[in-house]
């Protein structure tokens, strides 16, 4: 059941009202008792979900879960794997650099 919002024209009183969408729209204000009350347009007549928690996996099922982690860990294996993979080549195929500064190799320098 949605929560519609409802004003007064004549006094201008303003609430939320807690009702079946088959229920027929007030128009008494319970305030001043006058026949001037309107529903008013917004998200009054949808359903709102207010707060922290609200996300599509909350209501996964266990077996659905499961198979998510598994995937998941998985997935970080192969990643660790290929990242030592690339530390160790770099490892083997790394050069001698020239820290003289002179542009030549260390083979070119006894000459």
């Amino acid at each position: 059941m949605p929560t519609y919002d409802y004003e007064c024209n004549a006094c201008g009183h303003e609430f939320e009202l807690f009702q079946s969408i088959s229920a027929p729209v007030k128009r008494k204000c319970p305030e001043c008792g006058k026949l001037k009350l309107r529903r008013l347009f917004g998200t009054g007549a949808a359903v709102v979900f207010k707060g922290s928690g609200f996300y599509e996996t909350d209501y996964r099922s266990d077996s659905y879960k499961k198979g998510a982690e598994k995937e998941k860990k998985a997935s970080e294996k192969s990643s660790d794997k290929k990242k030592s993979d690339d530390t160790s080549s770099t490892k083997k195929t790394g050069s001698k650099s020239d820290t003289s500064g002179t542009g030549q190799s260390e083979s070119k320098k006894s000459d």
